[in-house]
């Protein structure tokens, strides 16, 4: 008699628990589920709008490039040219405090170097400025250029922004985005051991 009505003890908090269990078991799924969606819905809106902010407003993207070498001087259709035919020899990436070659600048940026031009009579302390973004990369070229259309000009192979400044916040990101970029003919070329001697 003791063991019966020990056992039914025993069974009926038992049974209490296996007809519960299931229930928690699926209510912990659905708030998980929940979650991850709710997760999921906001990380695509973080990569939508991330792509609705990449483009950098005032690019101008030219095609139709041509890319041969040669020894003779070109005249190019952009001032400062942005890709086209070039020089054999590629300009050292760095600092320059006098205007260089157009072809062998041009080559540089067929192999990813970013080029920063800027006008002779830009204020020293946004020529400074210049300066400091470039030091220490491996891709970026600067240097003054007689008759620029605008204060600054960032040109990489195929693509152009014109600034009004060293202080225009879009440098810094078309700096970053191209240096090296997609837009690169010859990804992983080096930049040094060329023509030129820098100045930093």
């Amino acid at each position: 008699m003791g063991k019966t009505s020990k056992a039914k003890n025993s069974y009926s908090p038992q049974g209490r628990g296996t007809a519960t269990r299931p229930g928690r078991i699926s209510m912990t799924w659905v708030w998980i589920a929940a979650a991850a969606a709710g997760l999921a819905i906001l990380a695509w809106l973080g990569v939508n709008n991330l792509q609705q902010t990449a483009d950098i407003a005032g690019i101008q993207y030219l095609s139709g490039l041509t890319a041969e070498h040669t020894t003779d001087s070109v005249n190019y259709a952009q001032n400062p040219p942005a890709g086209g035919d070039h020089n054999p020899a590629f300009l050292n990436c760095g600092i320059y405090d006098q205007p260089v070659k157009n072809e062998n600048a041009v080559h540089s940026l067929e192999h990813g170097a970013v080029w920063v031009t800027y006008q002779p009579d830009l204020p020293q302390s946004q020529v400074d400025k210049l300066r400091q973004m470039v030091r220490g990369h491996s891709h970026l070229l600067l240097s003054p250029y007689p008759n620029l259309p605008a204060p600054v000009v960032a040109s990489a192979w195929g693509i152009q922004l014109q600034l009004p400044g060293a202080d225009d916040s879009r440098l810094a990101r078309f700096l970053k985005k191209y240096e090296q970029g997609p837009q690169t003919p010859e990804r992983g070329a080096e930049c040094s051991g060329g023509t030129g001697n820098p100045i930093g």
